[in-house]
């Protein structure tokens, strides 16, 4: 039975909606709700904002880890039911299913532990924001925007299995700057931005549906055609290829693998996400790439936004598990939820982290009979995996490049490698970690644990070096064969994390974090997610206001 006095009770006791768990896409739900002038209670289990998006010291994100990747157990026995009774003739029991399993967590220096409260490690790393993109727009257009700063990512490369990194050249300036593109090479990309660049200005000028006009509208065949199909009839040689599609456009998959590739983008989705690309290199006058994270780590999105509901009237309340989901007499129809002190809270919506999910079968109190529980809670199975990886070592793995972005196109590492690996290196002027140290950040979707740790070793072992506690060499870095150097790994953290949807209904579960480097499908998964019953509160276009 939980402490009472520990659990001050929460007023009022009736809600517009109440939301469970701090993550990106519940505090947008929170903000957009509270700013629509909607009653919103904010509840999250654990002691810090973000859930599965947080940022977290070395110790906490340790101890989340393997809090997460347990079997799930119920609170309602811990409940404290003494002064509350209820007049529901049904409950629906909650707890946390485990997301990550498969954690290996490696430490190669004693001294590690003595900086743990000086990191801000994100759990679904590696993560950027676009400077164009949805999120930003967001941020910008909701004020929340005031609530974060953030920095330039200073370069991206392209890695392979020899350790060498080469530049991604993402724009004209790029490209002519660019010392390991040959003449030939440079010109073929430039025709290749003009021709995308020039069929993005006659779309936006003349509109959808007009006709091929001097070679600047692509058709509509090729449009459909496979992007790699149409980069094959560009002429354009492997190399290029390959960085438009893995280090630009971001395409996971093996896109030359043919009907073999799981995901095979569609050309007009291209040149969308090179128009992403390319609108946010230079949009903002601080930061002159494409790409910017947030100071203190990606924790700081959902925490702005809590910050902006809060604001607006949304009322938080952290240390708050809640126990069961309290149904009507009406043939078991959303009605609250109960909290583990006890209390019972009433709203019109609820909205879930993707974690939580039923412990047992519904249950009526009078046959003590499984009932269908698809009229309240919509259970997703889970949609795939990812391989994370989080690692700190002594050195960058370029000279006077703090923040840099490195991508492992398929079959770069390994001849069977069927995915692209990305690589996020930060630096302590973000915040992330002390001064001498850098922060990776490693990941890969996979089909399963054993692939995708092959895939993390690989480009671990490709990255780094690897030294005992106990060595007397304090040099950072370690001379290879080639010219460059790799950093000694001091601490990593490799695990794999569930995919899960989100799904609408009286109870609304919110997604996981995927795969990509942006928000963008987060985004648009949340909104489908929320868009419940034409109900306005759900709106981003609330968020403007």
């Amino acid at each position: 039975m939980a402490d009472s006095e520990s659990f001050p009770p929460i007023e009022p006791t009736n809600f517009d909606l109440i939301v469970v768990g701090t993550g990106l896409p519940e505090s947008i739900i929170a903000a957009a709700a509270s700013t629509a002038g909607k009653t919103v209670l904010h509840l999250d289990p654990h002691p810090f904002y973000g859930s599965h998006y947080s940022s977290l010291t070395l110790q906490d994100l340790t101890s989340f880890l393997h809090a997460q990747s347990k079997n799930p157990k119920t609170n309602s026995d811990q409940s404290d039911t003494s002064d509350h009774t209820s007049d529901h003739n049904a409950t629906l029991d909650v707890t946390t299913r485990p997301l990550y399993s498969d954690i290996e967590i490696s430490s190669y220096d004693d001294s590690i532990e003595e900086h743990s409260r000086k990191f801000n490690l994100d759990l679904a790393g590696p993560r950027v924001l676009f400077c164009a993109d949805l999120a930003v727009n967001l941020l910008l257009k909701s004020t929340a925007n005031q609530y974060v700063e953030f920095k330039n990512i200073d370069a991206s490369y392209v890695g392979d299995a020899n350790g060498n990194l080469m530049n991604v050249p993402d724009s004209k300036s790029a490209v002519f700057k660019d010392k390991t593109l040959k003449y030939s090479e440079k010109n073929q990309l430039n025709s290749f931005f003009k021709l995308v660049q020039g069929h993005l200005e006659a779309v936006k000028s003349v509109g959808v549906g007009v006709d091929v006009d001097d070679g600047k509208i692509i058709s509509d065949e090729d449009l459909e055609s496979p992007f790699v199909v149409f980069l094959d009839k560009m002429k354009l040689p492997p190399k290029i290829k390959s960085i438009i599609l893995y280090a630009i456009v971001m395409v996971d998959y093996d896109q030359d693998g043919g009907e073999s590739c799981k995901d095979i983008l569609r050309t007009r989705d291209g040149i969308d996400r090179l128009a992403l690309y390319h609108s946010s290199v230079g949009r903002f006058p601080n930061a002159l790439g494409a790409l910017i994270y947030p100071i203190y780590g990606q924790g700081e999105l959902p925490q702005a936004f809590c910050r902006r509901a809060a604001v607006k009237g949304c009322l938080y309340v952290l240390r708050m598990p809640v126990v069961s989901v309290l149904l009507n007499k009406d043939g078991g129809s959303y009605r609250g939820v109960k909290l583990v002190s006890g209390q019972e809270l009433t709203s019109h919506q609820l909205v879930m982290d993707p974690s939580i999910t039923i412990a047992s079968p519904l249950v009526n109190s009078s046959s003590e009979s499984p009932k269908d529980v698809s009229n309240v809670f919509d259970l997703r199975d889970v949609s795939g995996k990812l391989a994370r990886g989080i690692c700190i070592a002594k050195s960058s793995l370029k000279p006077d490049v703090s923040n840099c972005l490195v991508i492992y196109p398929p079959r770069s590492l390994y001849p069977d490698q069927a995915t692209s690996i990305r690589v996020l290196q930060l630096g302590s002027n973000l915040a992330v970690c002390p001064s001498g140290m850098f922060v990776f950040y490693v990941s890969v979707v996979c089909d399963d644990a054993l692939e995708g740790k092959k895939s993390l070793h690989a480009a671990i072992d490709g990255l780094f070096s690897i030294h005992s506690s106990g060595a007397t060499d304090t040099s950072s870095t370690v001379q290879t064969d080639t010219t460059e150097a790799k950093p000694s790994l001091l601490w990593s953290a490799l695990f794999i994390q569930d995919l899960i949807e989100g799904s609408m209904g009286p109870v609304v579960t919110t997604p996981t974090p995927d795969g990509n480097l942006n928000y963008n499908d987060v985004l648009g998964a949340t909104s489908k997610v929320f868009s419940v019953s034409n109900q306005s509160m759900f709106h981003f276009q609330k968020l403007e206001n």
